[in-house]
C-alpha cells in the first residue's frame, strides 16, 4: 500500500461504490413538504442557503439570478461531499480529478455559450482589447483564447490539489501519533494536537473550497450577463 491509495475509489465485489458517495448528500438534504412541521435542522438549512445566496448573487445581475437553484444545489453537493469524505473509512469523490473537471467543464462552458447568445459583441471583445496595435493581434487572441480555456482546468486542478494535500498530509500525521507512541509519548502527544489542528484547518479548506468553486462560476456568468 502506498499514501494514495486512500484516493483510489472504494469497491465492493468489483463494482464501484464511488456513484452512491455521490448520491448520498443528496439524501441528507432533503426537499421539504408542505405537511412537514418546521424543525431546528429545516431552519439551520434554510438560513444557510439564504446567507449563501445572499453572497454569492451580491455581485451578478438581475438576468443571472435565475442560476440561483443551481448554485445552491452545487455548492450543497461539493460542500457535503467534502465533509463526508473527512470521516473514518470514508470516500471522498472531490478527491478525484475526472469528477471535479466533470463538473467545471459543463458549467463553464454553458456560461460561455449564455454570454455569446446573450451579447455576442460583449464576448467577443475580450479576444481583443479596443485599441490594440496591429502587430499584437495575433498574440492577444491567442492570450486571451489560452486565458478563457485555461478556466475550467483551473477550477478542477484547485479543488482536487487542496482537498488531496490535505487528506496526504492528515494520513502522514496520523500515522506518525502511534509510530513514536512508544519512543515518546510526549512527542506523540504534540503530535495528536498538530493532527486535530490539522483537522480544523482541513475542515475550513472543505468548506472554503466548496465556497470558491461556485464563487468562480459566478463571476464567470457575471462577465457573460
Amino acid at each position: 500500500m502506498n499514501l494514495f491509495d486512500q484516493f483510489a475509489p472504494a469497491t465492493l465485489m468489483n463494482v464501484s461504490l464511488i456513484l452512491m458517495a455521490m448520491l448520498f448528500p443528496w439524501l441528507l438534504t432533503p426537499t421539504p413538504l408542505l405537511r412537514w412541521k418546521r424543525n431546528r435542522l429545516q431552519t439551520l438549512q434554510s438560513w444557510f442557503f439564504e446567507l449563501s445566496m445572499k453572497q454569492l448573487l451580491l455581485p451578478l445581475s438581475t438576468p443571472a439570478h435565475k442560476w440561483a437553484f443551481l448554485f445552491i444545489s452545487l455548492l450543497t453537493f461539493l460542500l457535503t461531499m467534502n465533509l463526508i469524505g473527512l470521516l473514518p473509512y470514508t470516500f471522498t469523490p472531490t478527491t478525484q480529478l475526472s469528477i471535479n473537471l466533470g463538473l467545471a467543464i459543463p458549467l463553464w462552458f454553458t456560461t460561455v455559450l449564455v454570454g455569446f447568445r446573450n451579447q455576442p459583441s460583449h464576448s467577443l471583445a475580450h479576444f481583443l482589447p479596443e485599441g490594440t496595435p496591429m502587430p499584437l493581434i495575433p498574440v492577444l487572441i491567442l492570450i486571451e483564447t489560452i486565458s478563457l480555456l485555461i478556466r475550467p482546468l483551473a477550477l478542477g486542478v484547485r479543488l482536487t490539489a487542496n482537498l488531496t494535500a490535505g487528506h496526504l498530509l492528515i494520513h502522514l500525521v496520523s500515522s506518525a501519533v502511534p509510530a513514536i507512541f512508544f519512543m515518546s509519548p510526549t512527542a506523540s502527544l504534540m503530535t495528536f494536537m498538530i493532527l486535530t489542528l490539522l483537522m480544523t484547518l482541513e475542515l475550513m479548506v472543505a468548506m472554503i473550497q466548496a465556497y470558491v468553486f461556485v464563487l468562480l462560476l459566478s463571476l464567470y456568468l457575471q462577465e457573460n450577463t
